[in-house]
């Protein structure tokens, strides 16, 4: 995931004030960023609520398997054209982010809730593409405006962040195992949610003192930037990352349907969809943990070690569906603990490697490429879990983190000798 497809200025996910003067810090930064996360953690929450809720879907519309992929897909399809009307639009910089989010926020909500009266496969199609839309005006955004309120522990405030995003990534996987196992229950409950998050911004959050200047998209920056070896290589590590992330994120449900299936367990409290949630929200505590050491440790060794983690779970969760639960269960949250700890850091990355006058460019080239990316990962993901097994499936999206370590090793050798 990345944070941001406005402009942020160089420093914007930095590890601190690197020497600069010392520099007033708000006292209500922290209660800023409870707001943001709260807010985020709700908003979010629309992302997987097709995916959740697919079993339902699948039999009130008559789905084929390939359709039900396409439901998860076409959110990854609508957030990249989201990110890129914006960008281009300059919307981040032209409306003002709380209202921005807002409005993006309750356009999410209500397309999400329309689910409901959709009569099939085409019509929610297009709701699940304007969902993914218009979550590009929620997310994103909330890092800018988070970029406000802090200079100093920027690493921890935008991994809390993204930890929370994640949770709200996770929510309609816990409507479900909580008992609103109706279609209804699920697509309402996180359309409220979206609806209050929308609520709590638009009241309560307020620009903190460290603005900075517009930088608006340039497409003639783009091949400027293919052509900066740091940048590409920054924008390598992420794109592995992300090969492996939403594959992971929406099959790891489906996974322990089958684990728990093949037990008999199914249909107990310890349900797959309860599962899912803990494994996915695990994440949470990931990129919290992860930004704060990224302060410390550095950004280049902790994507090393995050994919390096997550690439081994890759390998090996698949082939262990049979295995005692008291091994797979702690495997599979530390895949969803490692899986996506090292999100913010790639675009903070970017910040720093990419030339000053292109960094808003550069991150929405980041975030573009990504998620159209992921769309394919979970295509290719779910077709070989049909044809080969979860052993297969699962394995494949380690070529991500392999081919995203390489990229981020480059570049960290490349800055030292710099």
């Amino acid at each position: 995931m990345n944070p941001s497809t406005g402009s942020v200025p160089p420093d914007a996910h930095g590890s601190g004030a690197g020497g600069a003067a010392p520099f007033h810090q708000p006292s209500r930064r922290w209660a800023v960023l409870a707001l943001l996360s709260t807010a985020l953690l709700l908003g979010m929450s629309e992302w997987f609520t097709a995916t959740a809720v697919a079993p339902q879907l699948q039999e009130r519309w008559s789905l084929t398997a390939q359709q039900v992929a396409a439901l998860t897909v076409l959110v990854q399809w609508g957030f990249v054209a989201g990110t890129a009307v914006a960008a281009v639009l300059n919307l981040a910089d032209v409306v003002p982010s709380r209202v921005f989010f807002s409005l993006s926020a309750l356009g999410a909500a209500g397309v999400n809730a329309a689910l409901l009266a959709s009569p099939g496969f085409s019509e929610g199609a297009v709701l699940r593409f304007l969902t993914g839309l218009f979550l590009a005006g929620v997310y994103p955004p909330a890092m800018k405006m988070i970029s406000t309120w802090f200079r100093s522990a920027r690493g921890l405030a935008i991994g809390t962040v993204v930890g929370a995003l994640t949770v709200g990534k996770a929510a309609p996987y816990l409507l479900k195992a909580l008992g609103g196992t109706s279609l209804e229950a699920v697509v309402l409950g996180t359309s409220a949610a979206g609806v209050v998050a929308s609520f709590l911004v638009l009241v309560l959050y307020r620009d903190g003192p460290h603005a900075f200047p517009s930088r608006p998209f340039a497409w003639s920056r783009v091949g400027e930037l293919v052509r900066h070896k740091p940048t590409m290589l920054a924008t390598g590590g992420y794109l592995g990352h992300m090969w492996e992330l939403y594959a992971m994120w929406t099959l790891v449900p489906a996974y322990f349907m089958v684990a728990l299936g093949g037990r008999g367990l199914e249909g107990s409290w310890l349900s797959a969809d309860l599962l899912g949630f803990a494994t996915i929200a695990a994440g949470g505590a990931g990129a919290v943990l992860a930004g704060r050491w990224a302060d410390i440790l550095g950004r280049e060794r902790i994507t090393i070690w995050a994919m390096a983690v997550s690439g081994g779970c890759a390998l090996t969760v698949g082939w262990l569906v049979a295995a005692p639960l008291a091994l797979l269960l702690p495997l599979t949250l530390v895949w969803g603990f490692s899986v996506v700890a090292d999100s913010a850091q790639f675009s903070a990355v970017v910040t720093e490697v990419a030339p000053a006058h292109a960094v808003g460019t550069a991150l929405t080239l980041q975030t573009a490429l990504g998620f159209a990316l992921t769309g394919f990962s979970i295509d290719l993901a779910s077709r070989v879990v049909d044809s080969s097994g979860w052993g297969a499936g699962f394995s494949l999206l380690a070529i991500g983190p392999a081919l995203g370590i390489l990229s981020m090793v480059t570049l960290r050798r490349r800055r030292r000798s710099a």
